[in-house]
């Protein structure tokens, strides 16, 4: 039987670049190569494509690439002649330039099956701002917010935001993962550095009203239907004030997880149910991971969603799923049969139109 080729991208120009590298290195490890017959694109943080031999953050010392924009004749070439095609993509890619739209467009314009979510999810999603409008036009329960600009920065305000939010409340970068940019401001003295450091690394930032609350994950996989996994808990830390990017890839003692999470079954069917509720509003596909806050009073706000969760060895997502007894590799088997599968259910679309028009 011939292998599936495919191609593995990591890395990329993004401030999750690390993280992107940590969770390629074990899918790499973890694929069933009797199945598949994997090679490595990794993106440097200057957007260079390079051809490596294993995953590893020296990606620039592989070979660079280009991309013939053939479909019927598409491969990948080093600058040294050597060419190789791939059946399917799977960007494992976080964060800016790798799960906002923008690599799954170049995939999509190239007529490649990907694994993951296309464009429009991607989009959407990426946003923290439309993701929370989005959901909650969908009726889905999410945390009060207020946007703002960089050009409307000297006009914002600690007072009008502790009005509407309350104190505490979370400042966050519009369009980031991993909690980069994100601050939580318990007094005025720490409002104008929080302000500063999500404008930082975007032109949007939200500014969020804190929930006290309960850190719980849903992981989701699928299409037609998606199936919920049970859901993980992350308990951080007094240590930290939230759950910061330290507390989730740095301290490996700043958390402890719980998958399944210690819920009744009404609590569980609920943020499953809302989990999947999210994931069909944001127009996701194959895969993605929800993060939920459980209120002692037993309310659940729909955070974020993560449209390329993490694989590394922390990382919930493979967990919630091995608890539902599917190993890391047939995880990765399960994600690239949903991307086949769905590439070639959108052969039935036309893409041409025949009319009289003159041209």
């Amino acid at each position: 039987m011939n292998k599936t080729r495919i191609a593995i991208l990591y890395g990329g120009k993004s401030v999750e670049h690390g993280v992107s590298i940590n969770s390629a290195r074990n899918i790499f490890q973890y694929i069933d190569k009797q199945r598949f017959e994997p090679f490595l694109i990794g993106i440097s943080t200057k957007g260079i494509w390079y051809l490596t031999e294993a995953v590893h953050k020296e990606m620039e010392t592989g070979e660079e690439l280009s991309l013939t924009l053939n479909p019927s004749a598409l491969t990948f070439q080093t600058k040294s002649g050597k060419k190789m095609s791939a059946d399917i993509i799977f960007p494992v890619l976080h964060g800016t330039d790798g799960e906002d739209g923008s690599i799954q467009g170049l995939i999509k314009a190239i007529d490649l099956p990907m694994i993951g979510t296309g464009v429009l999810g991607s989009a959407m999603s990426m946003s923290k701002l439309v993701t929370k409008r989005l959901l909650k036009e969908a009726g889905l329960p999410v945390a009060d917010f207020i946007a703002v600009n960089y050009s409307e920065k000297e006009d914002l305000q600690f007072e009008k935001v502790q009005e509407k939010l309350g104190l505490p409340f979370m400042v966050k970068s519009a369009n980031l993962g991993s909690s980069v940019g994100v601050s939580k401001v318990k007094s005025k003295e720490d409002f104008a550095k929080a302000v500063d450091e999500g404008f930082r690394y975007d032109e949007c930032v939200l500014l969020e009203k804190y929930v006290q609350g309960r850190e719980v994950e849903c992981a989701i996989l699928g299409n037609y239907p998606a199936q919920a996994s049970l859901p993980g808990e992350i308990i951080i830390s007094k240590q930290y004030e939230f759950y910061d990017f330290n507390a989730k890839y740095v301290d490996g003692n700043a958390v402890s997880i719980e998958v399944p999470a210690k819920l009744d079954a009404a609590v569980q069917e609920k943020i499953r149910t809302l989990s999947l509720l999210a994931y069909q509003a944001l127009s996701c596909e194959d895969f993605a991971r929800v993060d939920l806050f459980l209120t002692k009073t037993g309310d659940v706000f729909v955070n974020e969603i993560n449209t390329i969760p993490g694989f590394t060895n922390s990382s919930m997502f493979p967990m919630m799923w091995k608890e539902r007894g599917i190993s890391f590799t047939d995880l990765i088997s399960k994600l690239a049969d949903l991307a086949m599968e769905r590439f070639q259910k959108t052969k039935r679309v036309e893409r041409g139109f025949t009319s009289n028009l003159n041209f």
